[in-house]
């Protein structure tokens, strides 16, 4: 099992294909994790593409679980935050030896493309955004996602206080629109974009037409969820990379 060791958390990573590295973000929220790219726990496809499999002919497509969540483990800090994931991300890119990428995001993922923006503008050559959180008349989501990621913290390390997991939690969430970033940067954001807009509570319809109304370079695509859209969605995913990662 690849694992990326840091000083404070062990990465859990999969590696599929080759060519343009493509690093993942995967749905869930807090409990992000490789597992919720593939199928439910009743085996059921989800509503969206597995990027591992649909785009792995052209890319090298790197999937992860985010610390603390699927087979990751890490340390909690008061002063954890996007930058904390970030730093993961970047580690994990520059232990594969690659310079340049892109980024694909489901749910949190989105927020942590933009993370990733900001933090490594020159080296993130796109990004997707599929079905991307944010607040909007939802701030019990995020409340209830800190509660449950602090339980997971905490059932393993005791010596984590309630304290480390609401500072955690603030740095978070404690913002809007998509919490990692501000409209100020979206605004300002040359890195091309794919929109693939969320339409419920945890991935707001609002939150969606706000980025896709500031972000100056930005293509949408509407209609990409479930089995009737499943291959036009693979067919303008593959086509905006392959387009931004010559």
């Amino acid at each position: 099992m690849p694992i990326l060791k840091r000083p404070d958390a062990e990465i859990h990573y999969e590696v599929h294909g080759k060519g343009f590295p493509l690093l993942l973000y995967a749905p869930g929220g807090l409990r992000s994790s490789i597992e919720f790219w593939g199928p439910g726990a009743d085996g059921a496809p989800r509503a969206w593409m597995d990027p591992r499999t649909a785009l792995a002919d052209r890319f090298t497509v790197i999937s992860m679980d985010q610390r603390n969540a699927g087979k990751s483990v890490a340390d909690v800090k008061p002063d954890h935050g996007w930058h904390t994931f970030a730093a993961d991300h970047l580690a994990l890119i520059d232990h594969l030896g690659f310079g340049r990428f892109a980024v694909m995001g489901g749910c949190i993922g989105g927020s942590y493309c933009f993370e990733a923006i900001e933090q490594a503008p020159d080296r993130v050559a796109a990004a997707v955004l599929q079905n991307p959180i944010g607040l909007w008349e939802n701030r019990d989501t995020w409340d209830e996602s800190v509660k449950g990621y602090g339980a997971t913290v905490r059932a393993r390390d005791p010596s984590v206080t309630e304290d480390t997991i609401q500072s955690f939690g603030q740095n978070m969430f404690g913002s809007d629109f998509v919490f990692s970033v501000t409209r100020d940067f979206v605004r300002d954001c040359r890195t091309p974009l794919l929109l693939q807009p969320g339409t419920d509570k945890p991935h707001p319809a609002h939150t969606s037409d706000e980025i896709a109304a500031l972000a100056p370079n930005i293509e949408v695509q509407k209609d990409w969820r479930g089995p009737q859209f499943l291959q036009p969605s693979i067919d303008r995913v593959r086509t905006f990379l392959e387009k931004h990662t010559q």
